[in-house]
């Protein structure tokens, strides 16, 4: 589903007089359908900048990111087009981050019904799944129609989880989805993934419980302290 070959960042930092700051160096992996495959590293190892070239907020320097896509075949991501870049987010293509960032005055349940209205279905029956993906990771239904820049921290993660899984992707890309949630909300996050898993989503993940991916990863992805 995913071929990273000798993929490389890196960021010229002009108000320091120009230094080249890396934010990963020819990293290669693979991961098919159906599996998760976890990043694992010491902080400033590069895992972050990984899912943010494969999803294109970041522009590789070098490499290649050879995506199955179900729309388009094969494509690499480091050179597709913008248009197919956002084409893939909105169809194919998933990604909790670390923070959630959302317009300030959407409710809840238009955030995670966003995704599905993107594929052009009715409106209506793509806030009932998003209500339905609320209700699964126990957002309280009196904040469905809030705004999630007013929730605690663990309900705009809860939110981050439910937005990028409500469509189910074909590739699904999950910076720390569990970081600041309590055991219940992790055992509901983690039963998400291995249903999507046996729906042949494909998974890279980073995850700050080493055991928590061990249990949950096929494959674990090994990084080194990067060069400064």
């Amino acid at each position: 589903m995913l071929k990273l070959e000798n993929l490389s960042k890196s960021f010229t930092v002009h108000t320091l007089g120009g230094k080249v700051i890396h934010g990963c160096e020819r990293v290669s992996f693979s991961a098919g359908p159906g599996e998760l495959l976890g990043l694992a590293g010491p902080s400033g190892s590069g895992k972050s900048s990984i899912l943010k070239c494969i999803y294109r907020t970041y522009l590789p320097t070098s490499g290649a990111m050879i995506y199955s896509s179900g729309e388009f075949g094969p494509v690499d991501l480091v050179r597709a087009s913008e248009h197919t870049i956002v084409r893939l987010r909105s169809r194919e293509i998933g990604y909790v981050t670390q923070f959630l960032k959302v317009p300030p005055r959407v409710s809840a349940v238009d955030v995670v019904a966003e995704p599905l209205a993107w594929r052009g279905g009715p409106l209506d029956e793509a806030r009932k799944d998003a209500c339905d993906m609320l209700d699964r990771l126990h957002i309280p239904r009196v904040l469905f129609d809030a705004y999630p820049a007013t929730f605690s921290g663990g309900e705009q993660q809860r939110i981050n989880v439910a937005r990028a899984v409500v469509a189910r992707p074909r590739l699904l890309l999950l910076d720390e989805p569990t970081a600041s949630l309590d055991q219940l909300s992790v055992g509901i996050i983690v039963s998400i993934l291995r249903g999507l898993k046996k729906e042949g989503c494909t998974m890279i993940g980073i995850f700050h419980d080493r055991g928590l991916m061990e249990s949950v990863a096929d494959r674990i992805y090994e990084m080194s302290p990067l060069a400064v």
